[in-house]
């Protein structure tokens, strides 16, 4: 099974590095453009039973449920009104060129819940729909605010949740990935890792990269992506993980659930497809106006993921707890 054409499925040091591919800037935008073709945005479950569809609007805090759902051609998830965390995340499996799903529903989160410590979100909720982006956010006590950015696309940096707080403290976020998927240390990465590669018109280092999967999508692959935020090591999910030099490398990270401590103004999100197994540097460190957007800008090695993920790249147990 093939990922798409720019990706390489090649586990050897030395099958990667003959097979690398690079792609121009205007062939990697023109195919973001067409992974987010006829998408869009309907936000449903209200109170009274309306939709909110395109457009700028206002959702009264009376017509707000303990949840509601925003519905999107190809991905879709729950929101819970009271603190913006989400539920149920996942792709639709509708038809697109660019596809990762093969055509299925592809669950991705279980939950992404932030811990407000005490706080709520009471306010109405403001809506910015348009284009297949929508940007919906809302305010409470202690001059709590959450913002939830997302673009209905088959892949890409699609998803992103920004906390701020007026005591300006991190946010706990804890994110449970749907059993079905799994987060895995990429041995392609490893393979590379160390190596001096091209991107946009200088260079970076290749570096371990933890994505997720699942097993039954050749295509799906995806990864936590962070502004200002921290993961939490976790002493519990003790991996070793070989290297490509015949050590082993130490990594405490669980297979379904990840803690990240987000800065006030910071955000989680995630990107998916080409965009997660890709060589470029980490997202900037942004604390205002940050945008979930395809990180993709120009010429980067995509190295891909092997399928099925072997067992012994999947990082244990599933939970810290």
């Amino acid at each position: 099974m093939a990922f798409p054409i720019r990706t390489v499925l090649l586990t050897s040091a030395a099958a990667i590095a003959a097979a690398i591919i690079f792609v121009p800037a205007e062939k990697a935008t023109a195919a973001s453009s067409a992974g987010c073709e006829g998408g869009g945005f309907v936000i449903r479950q209200l109170v009274d039973g309306t939709t909110v569809g395109e457009g700028d609007t206002t959702i009264p805090a009376s017509n707000l449920g303990a949840a509601f759902l925003v519905d999107g051609v190809y991905n879709e998830f729950i929101v819970v009104s009271s603190t913006f965390g989400i539920r149920d995340y996942a792709f639709t499996g509708v038809p697109n060129p660019l596809d990762i799903t093969g055509g299925r529903r592809t669950p991705v989160w279980a939950e992404k819940t932030p811990d407000h410590r005490g706080l709520v979100l009471t306010s109405a909720v403001t809506v910015e729909n348009e284009g297949g982006d929508i940007v919906i956010e809302r305010s409470g006590t202690g001059d709590l605010d959450m913002k939830i950015q997302a673009k209905d696309c088959a892949q890409g940096g699609i998803f992103q949740m920004e906390p701020e707080r007026g005591d300006h403290t991190t946010t706990l976020f804890t994110h449970v990935l749907d059993p079905e998927a799994f987060y895995f240390d990429n041995p392609n990465f490893r393979a590379r890792e160390g190596d001096v590669v091209p991107f946009k018109d200088t260079t970076i280092v290749v570096p371990a990269r933890v994505n997720i999967a699942n097993d039954f999508s050749a295509r799906f692959v995806a990864r936590d992506s962070a502004q200002v935020a921290e993961r939490r090591q976790e002493p519990t999910c003790n991996n070793q993980i070989r290297k490509r030099d015949g050590t082993f490398a130490t990594v405490l990270h669980c297979g379904g659930v990840t803690r990240w401590d987000v800065a006030s103004g910071g955000r989680m999100g995630f990107v998916s497809g080409e965009d997660a197994v890709e060589v470029a540097p980490g997202a900037t460190d942004c604390v205002q106006n940050c945008q979930a957007q395809n990180r993709v800008r120009g010429r980067a090695v995509v190295l891909g993921f092997p399928f099925p993920v072997p067992q012994d790249v999947r990082l244990q147990p599933r939970s810290p707890f």
